[in-house]
């Protein structure tokens, strides 16, 4: 019995928040998880803000669960493809690419089915709750030193406008979005890398 309430606790003491929150801050909370889980395609303009200052710009395509895009502008040669499995980064200069499993990435939380911030796969870092913004902090409970993700919603409209991820060595990237549009069909080869296909590395549909 010992042993079980034990595990019990574990179970419990993982999908709470480390403080209490406030009814506005649990407001927010619900109202972010509503907005990300009836988006089920996104496009946008991004820009990239490095640690080292920095910057670059491309398009972003999101297709909920599991799939993101980012195709930088050139001359960036860097490409970004969630495929449901994987985050796949690409150096489309030097032919480089990396496979890392979605669910091992800040990405794969934003990515989640029917996502909530009291899932025990979430480790609640903060909320805040001020005028005009809602930030909600948020990281792997599995693995949370290997990086926190912040999104950060705007009012009037409520909508997604920014992320920032740091990672386990504490630099910090921060996307920045514009010219939102939701809904609408997405090329399912968005979604797929295949360094064989021109125009994958670019970011083309065709």
């Amino acid at each position: 019995m010992r042993k079980f309430l034990t595990f019990l606790a574990a179970l419990l003491f993982a999908a709470a928040p480390a403080f209490a929150l406030t009814d506005t801050e649990t407001a927010a909370l619900k109202r972010a998880e509503g907005y990300l889980n009836g988006i089920s395609t996104l496009q946008a303009r991004f820009v990239q803000v490095n640690p080292d200052g920095s910057s670059h710009e491309g398009d972003l395509y999101i297709s909920r669960p599991g799939k993101m895009r980012l195709a930088y502008d050139p001359p960036t040669p860097m490409l970004m493809v969630a495929d449901g499995v994987f985050l796949i980064y690409v150096d489309t200069q030097m032919k480089d690419v990396s496979h890392i499993d979605l669910n091992d990435t800040p990405a794969g939380l934003l990515l989640k089915k029917d996502l909530s911030f009291t899932d025990s796969d979430i480790k609640l870092g903060g909320v805040k709750a001020a005028t005009g913004t809602v930030e909600i902090a948020v990281s792997m409970t599995k693995d949370p030193a290997a990086g926190k993700l912040t999104l950060v919603f705007t009012e009037a409209p409520f909508e997604l406008k920014q992320w920032r991820v740091v990672d386990a060595q504490r630099k910090e990237v921060v996307v920045t979005l514009d010219n939102i549009r939701l809904g609408g069909k997405l090329d399912a080869n968005l979604f797929k890398y295949d360094a064989k296909k021109r125009g994958q590395d670019r970011g083309d549909k065709n």
